[in-house]
């Protein structure tokens, strides 16, 4: 009787040591997510949207948006329109019954180009939002558009050439300045579960 009396007991103060574990776990927890006491010391904010900053930056801690993020994202998204209008082009020449060598071959193709002009607008939309996966798909994107922008060029297509090379080395160029990578930092959250 003594030895269960004591297993008892046992379990109970294991109990109450869980417990008082797991309280100062709380607290511990509310201290580092409250405000701080001093309103002269900057509020934490890594849990702040980098979005929703503005442009100027004022009144929250998070990196203000720069101008290298916006105009990243307008030169991915006016690629992502260039082929989505080459596309459309692509499509009506289909339509229109245009000689091909392979019908399957072409509508692969048009796949192919409404698929990228999709990721390219993801890619623009993510990267103004903040998010990091983002700088590698506009890399990438404007590696292609230079290694397409230089053949253009010297094959007597010196206006088009220009029109991809100038945009994709200025995107090149901001895609590592260091207020672009300090704001676009943000990762991705886990997918909800259902």
């Amino acid at each position: 009787m003594a030895a269960k009396y004591l297993g008892i007991v046992s379990d109970a103060s294991h109990w109450l040591a869980v417990t008082s574990h797991l309280a100062d776990y709380v607290r511990y927890c509310a201290s580092v997510s409250s405000a701080p006491e001093d309103p002269s010391e900057p509020a934490d904010n890594r849990g702040a949207d980098p979005a929703a900053t503005p442009a100027g930056g004022a009144g929250t801690g998070a990196p203000a948006r720069p101008a290298g993020i916006l105009v990243i994202a307008i030169v991915v998204a006016l690629e992502a329109t260039a082929l989505l209008v080459a596309a459309i082009w692509y499509g009506s020449q289909l339509l229109t019954g245009a000689p091909v060598l392979s019908f399957w071959g072409a509508v692969f193709t048009l796949g192919l180009l409404l698929a990228f002009s999709a990721w390219l607008y993801a890619v623009s939309t993510f990267l103004f939002r903040g998010y990091r996966w983002p700088r590698a798909g506009a890399l990438v994107a404007q590696l292609f558009t230079l290694t397409i922008g230089f053949p253009t060029l010297t094959g007597g297509y010196p206006l088009a050439g220009l029109a991809m090379l100038v945009p994709a080395v200025l995107a090149i160029v901001l895609l590592f300045d260091k207020r672009v990578i300090a704001f676009a930092s943000r990762a991705g959250g886990a997918p909800p579960a259902l």
